[in-house]
């Protein structure tokens, strides 16, 4: 049988298809394209501005094949080529105040590493969908109006090592299912209005940032933390009850603690002072009564590691901690009282220690508490006065309890006052400063 033979002209012609052809096969994965048009056609057209990322997407060219150009000047990468076919990597939406919901959107992205829609205005609930994008390392919804809860799907994103769900809406309980977020690094939930107890993270050993503040989050602080947390935060909150030594004895990296403007009271307990690692301790606004010491007089340096130390605007008493002075890296100590709510009242004299320190050296706070022999001179004095006479007898210590002028003299400078030693005995408060300093 004799060989085919195509005319010149339908050789050209077959050539001339095929190319067209060729040309108009997508380079991107028709699947992803779908989402990407899912995600513009979401967000309410009149919040499109010209200029926006969203205002250059034209589906009528390929988005991978066109990034960058005027047809998708931005919002996305392709970083992946699988079977010939790009798939998007990351969808980054630019801050240009973008409104809709994101509740009609698939999120079928199996390759997406980063999806971030920050600093905008898309309101409603976070879907449950977000659970699809597998391959996730970096979620961020910051400073947007979600509101509801947050989807228990979440905690199914265990490659996640970023989660940044801060400043919105967001209302209930803190998903328990976060403890799947076995990648995670980094957890921002804070300016919500999310509340019901903390629960127990543990399972979270690469968690190295927490920030929970601003919410309305109660209870207890967890017993179990992740050990590799570096910083916590959850100030402004309405936790409550004794802060326990345990919750922090095995976070051998925690440098940084603030659990300002809550519930806690009883006292603080001594081993936040001797931590391994612990630098900054933010414990204000809160109704501590006391701080915990060391059982026996200290004659050396402290070991400790902290920094600052911010106790003001609780309901301590007794006598000033001084072996806060045989911190040797601590630079700035607030004990000071706010004239709006709670109080310290601390008495006594001014450790020897603690009078030694020059200008500069350190920042100390002691004003409004009853503290006798704190002159304006010295510069932690400053700020502000002593409680009155009258106030400081109406919350004097049991041991001055209706001594009449002797307290008063025993308060404010004019005698020695006897407090009992380990051993039931009585000796002076200077002789008891003398041997903690």
């Amino acid at each position: 049988m004799g060989a085919l033979k195509f005319p010149s002209f339908a050789l050209v012609l077959l050539v001339t298809v095929t190319r067209l052809l060729v040309g108009a096969e997508s380079k991107t994965f028709w699947g992803d394209i779908e989402v990407l048009k899912e995600v513009k056609n979401a967000v309410d057209r009149n919040s499109v501005n010209p200029g926006s990322c969203l205002s250059s997407w034209d589906f009528t060219v390929d988005p991978c094949d066109n990034l960058f150009s005027e047809s998708f000047t931005c919002g996305f990468r392709c970083d992946i080529v699988v079977s010939e076919s790009s798939r998007v990597t990351e969808l980054s939406l630019d801050q240009a105040g973008y409104s809709g919901s994101l509740t009609s959107i698939s999120w079928n992205l199996p390759y997406l590493q980063t999806l971030d829609l920050s600093n905008n205005f898309f309101y409603g609930q976070i879907p449950e969908s977000v659970s699809n994008l597998t391959q996730l390392s970096r979620l961020g919804l910051s400073r947007n109006m979600f509101s509801g809860e947050i989807p228990t799907s979440i905690g199914s994103l265990s490659s996640l090592e970023e989660l940044y769900l801060d400043n919105n809406n967001l209302q209930g309980n803190i998903p328990a299912s976060f403890n799947g977020l076995v990648s995670l690094k980094r957890l921002e939930i804070q300016s919500n209005k999310l509340d019901g107890e903390f629960p127990e993270l543990g399972s979270l050993k690469n968690l190295s940032f927490l920030d929970a503040s601003e919410n309305a989050v109660s209870g207890n602080v967890p017993l179990t933390l992740p050990e590799s947390l570096v910083q916590i935060s959850m100030r402004n909150n309405s936790l409550q009850g004794k802060l326990h030594p345990q919750s922090f004895k095995n976070l051998a990296f925690l440098q940084v603690l603030d659990l300002s403007h809550n519930n806690l009271s009883d006292s603080v307990p001594l081993p936040l002072f001797t931590h391994p690692s612990l630098q900054q301790l933010t414990l204000s606004f809160n109704s501590f009564t006391s701080v915990q010491s060391p059982p026996f007089p200290l004659t050396t340096v402290l070991q400790s590691e902290a920094i600052a130390i911010d106790l003001s605007n609780n309901e301590l008493r007794g006598f000033l901690p001084s072996f806060m002075a045989l911190m040797p890296k601590l630079s700035a100590l607030s004990l000071e009282n706010n004239k709006f709510s709670g109080g310290n009242y601390l008495y006594g004299p001014i450790p020897d220690r603690l009078m030694e320190l020059q200008p500069g050296f350190a920042d100390v706070r002691l004003n409004d508490n009853c503290l006798y022999r704190c002159p304006v001179s010295f510069f932690f004095c400053r700020g502000g006065d002593q409680k009155s006479p009258v106030e400081c007898l109406m919350l004097c210590p049991r041991e001055f309890k209706g001594r009449g002028t002797d307290a008063h003299k025993v308060l404010f400078g004019h005698a020695s006052p006897c407090a009992p030693d380990p051993s039931g005995k009585c000796q002076k408060i200077d002789d008891v400063y003398s041997l903690h300093v």
